[in-house]
């Protein structure tokens, strides 16, 4: 590991608790370990309404070490939300993240704050499957599902992270107090990620042990979080992520849009609707659920235009791309190819028309310069 900077810093550990009475007190001690004569220590504990005696003891071990500071909330919110309480009371340097359970050894987040001390990164997240310490033998399906979201992750934030679903994640004070954080429960972690990439911080990355937890031992995140997790990584990160990423998507939006439209149409056919009263009605709510999944999942609603001149703009596209799909059939009707063959060809003008005019037009972005570091006081 590089040497580190001497100059003494403060940081602040903020430590999300729900019913963790069996390794909380042990979990605040070796926090404490870390502590030396260039670092000084914030430990904020947030309560997450405990059903156990987990707030009883935070309480007496506040009133044991004046480095700590106790915070509840009356009822349970998640990880998400308790690291958001925690901080928004942060006043550390930098400002590092310890769940309850000991899963995590917190000595390991002296090795984590190096480069941030030397001024060499804002964030600093540890990986479990970045080095050859201890890890305990667990789940197969748990690390493949880690390994997927990472990839995922990395194929939408354009990182090289090797462990995205890391609980040690150490930040600037200044970084993490300026993210607008929305998630409540594990959905933070992707969450983060994404943001802090789309910041175009330096991010480092550092080996770290792991002990696991099995479920009966008290773990808590399942198949739900994950599949929330899922969730996320497309909501925080489509609206910025490389462009081949956004087609990608927009041909699943696309794809959704167009089976409703073929779905609805036949529906109203066998209704007895008119086959072009049919058609006009199934064109018009399939590109209406279009937009929705669009500003839903892909892009960033009201990005350049006020609502009403979006919603307007948006029909305005509609229309446009489906006289270009009308004249494009027409002319390779025309000049002799068959009508399978012209339809597609004028289908998949359109559909490319379609992404380029909602990316560049409709929902465009601008793009974020890099994030300037300050020097630490």
């Amino acid at each position: 590991m590089t040497t580190v900077q001497s100059a003494p810093v403060k940081l602040s550990v903020i430590v999300p608790c729900y019913d963790e009475e069996t390794t909380l007190s042990l979990c605040v001690d070796r926090i404490l370990e870390i502590k030396d004569n260039t670092l000084s220590l914030e430990i904020i504990i947030v309560d997450d309404a405990s059903r156990d005696k987990s707030f009883e003891i935070a309480k007496q071990l506040e009133q044991q070490h004046r480095e700590i500071t106790v915070l509840k909330h009356d009822t349970n919110k998640g990880k998400g939300a308790a690291l958001r309480t925690g901080f928004q009371r942060a006043s550390g340097d930098f400002v590092a993240v310890q769940d309850a359970d000991l899963e995590y050894n917190p000595m390991e987040l002296k090795d984590l704050l190096v480069p941030l001390r030397n001024n060499q990164a804002e964030v600093v997240i540890g990986s479990r499957f970045l080095t050859s310490g201890a890890h305990r033998v667990l789940y197969f399906w748990h690390s493949i599902g880690n390994r997927f979201l990472t990839l995922l992750s990395n194929m939408f934030t354009d990182l090289n992270l090797t462990d995205m679903e890391s609980c040690y994640k150490v930040f600037r004070r200044d970084i993490i107090q300026s993210v607008n954080l929305k998630e409540n429960r594990f959905g933070f972690e992707p969450e983060i990620v994404a943001k802090v990439a789309q910041m175009r911080v330096r991010i480092y990355e550092i080996g770290i042990s792991y002990s696991g937890r099995t479920y009966e031992e008290g773990k808590k995140i399942g198949v739900k979080d994950g599949i929330r997790a899922l969730y996320c990584v497309m909501k925080y990160n489509a609206h910025k992520a490389p462009l081949p990423m956004q087609f990608l998507v927009y041909v699943f939006i696309g794809g959704v849009s167009a089976l409703f439209n073929l779905v609805l149409f036949l529906g109203l056919f066998h209704a007895g609707i008119r086959p072009a009263g049919a058609a006009i009605v199934a064109f018009t709510t399939a590109a209406l659920l279009n937009y929705l999944l669009c500003i839903s999942i892909l892009f960033k609603h009201r990005a350049k235009w006020k609502a009403p001149v979006e919603w307007i703009t948006y029909a305005g596209l509609v229309c446009a791309v489906a006289c270009v799909d009308l004249v494009v059939t027409q002319k390779l009707l025309f000049t002799g190819f068959s009508p399978e063959i012209s339809k597609l060809s004028a289908t998949g003008i359109a559909f490319l028309l379609n992404f380029l005019g909602r990316r560049f037009f409709i929902f465009p972005e601008k793009p974020r310069g890099p994030w300037r570091p300050s020097s630490i006081n």
